[in-house]
């Protein structure tokens, strides 16, 4: 892969120890509400649901929140209603930001993250300015723990993948969005220990920060990624590794 996602990279590890896991239940929520409104209630046939399930149990939200949350968008239970959007723009240096966002007031969404953008030292663009540069993939972390690279390698290749890529401390498996469930389940019944999976968006080249530079653009990632509203950041920087343990 020509871009290498650091930002995916720093999410996975912070999900991992992540004390704000209301909040990721809630966005979650979101997600699943809205694929069961636009897609039916059965994962089965609804793929994004499936995805949305998928990403809501990485993050071991319970069986019942996932299955009232399919209610909700099926109509069985009351909920609000949630629309989805993208929104594009540029952080410090020039990195593109995009964001795929849930939210039942697009106005207020786009007032509230534009002073985000302005504060953090970037600023929210028009609609394609930066979404051009991404490209949709499934992406699976595996602890290295046991896991050789040529085992895993072998039995992600196998299921469909595309690419196997050292992450520190995990492997990160890319697959077509469409083989991500299959190279998933497939990891998990050769008994790897998989620690995350979603489908993210993956800058086919990158802007190289540093200094104060990455401070800010790490930053404004996370105020980003705070709000309520924002399901998911993709950007397209790249910090050198030995700045990375000191920005996280």
């Amino acid at each position: 892969m020509a871009g290498h996602s650091k930002w995916a990279n720093i999410k996975h590890r912070k999900a991992r120890q992540d004390a704000k896991r209301g909040s990721q239940w809630s966005k979650c929520a979101r997600a699943i509400i809205v694929a069961a409104k636009n897609g039916g209630p059965d994962p089965a046939s609804n793929l994004t649901l499936r995805y949305a399930v998928e990403e809501a149990k990485a993050v071991n939200m319970p069986k019942d929140t996932i299955a009232n949350a399919i209610k909700k968008g099926s109509g069985e239970l009351e909920g609000e209603s949630y629309e989805s959007a993208v929104y594009e723009g540029y952080g410090p240096q020039g990195v593109a930001v995009m964001l795929e966002i849930l939210t039942n007031n697009r106005n207020r969404t786009a007032g509230e993250l534009r002073k985000i953008f302005e504060k953090g030292g970037g600023n929210l663009g028009a609609t394609g300015c930066v979404s051009y540069l991404f490209e949709p993939k499934g992406q699976v972390f595996i602890a290295k723990g046991g896991a050789s690279e040529d085992k895993v390698m072998d039995t992600a290749l196998e299921a469909g993948a595309e690419d196997v890529i050292d992450d520190g401390d995990s492997w990160r498996i890319l697959s077509s969005p469409t083989d991500f469930i299959t190279v998933k389940q497939s990891l998990e019944q050769a008994g790897w220990g998989i620690e995350s999976g979603q489908i993210a968006q993956i800058p086919g080249n990158t802007i190289r920060c540093g200094g104060d530079v990455a401070r800010k653009v790490i930053d404004l990632l996370e105020a980003l990624d705070d709000h309520e509203d924002v399901q998911k950041v993709h950007a397209n920087f790249d910090i050198p590794e030995e700045e990375m343990a000191g920005l996280q």
